[in-house]
C-alpha cells in the first residue's frame, strides 16, 4: 500500500497507524512507516502485488525510479527484490520525510536518491538531459539539476500518483509518460497505475489486443487499473 499525497497530510490526533509492509524479497515482511490519514490514498497491498507478479524477476539488476514517491513502497520493494538501485520523486516535504525514514530503516541508503521536487518538473527539466546508454552520468549534470538516473542501466518507472490527476492533469500525465518512454534506456519497463475513469489507449503505444503483442499490457484489479510497457532493445519506445 502506497500513501498518495493529496493537499493536507496532516495526520488527525489519535489517528492509529496502519501497517505497511514490503511483500517479498530480502527485506519481506519489514515495516514500513504510514501513518494513515484519510486525505491520502493507499495502494492496495494486493495490487502491489500483482505489479510486482507482472514485471517478475524482469526487475533484477534495473534502477527503480519511483515518482509521486509517497511512502516509497514501490521503489523499496523493487529494491528488495533485486532492483541494483532507485531513485523517489516526492515534491511534499513532509511526506519526502517519510521515504527518508523508510529508507534509512531499510539500510537503503547507499541504493538510493531522494529527490524533492516535482515529477512533472522533473521530467521537463532534468530527463531529457539523459543522453543515451553511452553516455557519463556525471556529465548529465548541467546548472541547477537534480541528479538523474544512471543511463547505461535500464529502469523499472513507478507511476502512481493521485488517481485525480489522470483526470484534472490529464495532459500533464501523458506528456509525463511520453518523456519517460523517450528517454529511457533500452530494457526499460515502465509501470502505470491509474483508475477505470482513464483509457490506457491516450498514452503513446497502443494497448496489446493480446498476451502476445506489443504494447500495454493492461489489467484491471478494480478500481484500479495497471499498465506495463517494455521499452524496446535500442531504447525508448518500441
Amino acid at each position: 500500500m502506497k500513501a498518495k499525497a493529496k493537499t493536507d497530510r496532516t495526520t488527525p490526533p489519535g489517528r492509529a497507524e496502519h501497517t505497511l509492509r514490503i511483500i517479498g524479497g530480502r527485506w519481506r515482511q519489514a515495516k514500513l512507516a504510514y501513518h494513515g490519514d484519510l486525505v491520502t490514498r493507499p495502494m492496495k497491498h494486493r495490487v502491489r502485488e500483482a505489479i510486482f507478479n507482472l514485471v517478475g524477476p524482469a526487475v533484477q539488476g534495473k534502477h527503480a525510479v519511483d515518482l509521486f514517491a509517497g511512502t516509497g513502497a514501490l521503489g523499496l520493494e523493487a529494491l528488495s527484490r533485486g532492483a541494483a538501485g532507485a531513485t523517489f520523486i516526492e515534491r511534499h516535504l513532509p511526506t519526502a520525510d517519510v521515504v527518508k525514514q523508510n529508507i534509512a530503516a531499510l539500510g537503503a541508503g547507499e541504493q538510493s536518491e531522494l529527490l524533492i521536487t516535482s515529477a512533472f518538473l522533473w521530467s521537463k527539466r532534468d530527463l531529457p538531459a539523459i543522453k543515451g546508454p553511452t553516455s557519463d552520468h556525471a556529465t548529465q549534470q548541467t546548472d541547477a539539476r537534480l541528479p538523474l538516473p544512471p543511463a547505461a542501466t535500464p529502469w523499472v518507472v513507478f507511476v502512481s500518483p493521485p488517481y485525480a490527476f489522470f483526470v484534472d492533469r490529464r495532459d500533464e500525465m501523458i506528456a509525463l509518460v511520453d518523456a519517460l518512454r523517450a528517454h529511457a534506456p533500452a530494457d526499460s519497463l515502465i509501470v502505470v497505475e491509474t483508475d477505470e475513469r482513464f483509457d490506457f489507449a491516450l498514452l503513446p503505444g497502443r494497448v496489446r489486443p493480446d498476451r502476445h503483442s506489443d504494447g500495454w499490457d493492461v489489467r484491471e484489479y478494480p478500481p484500479a487499473r495497471v499498465g506495463v510497457w517494455r521499452c524496446g532493445v535500442g531504447g525508448g519506445p518500441d
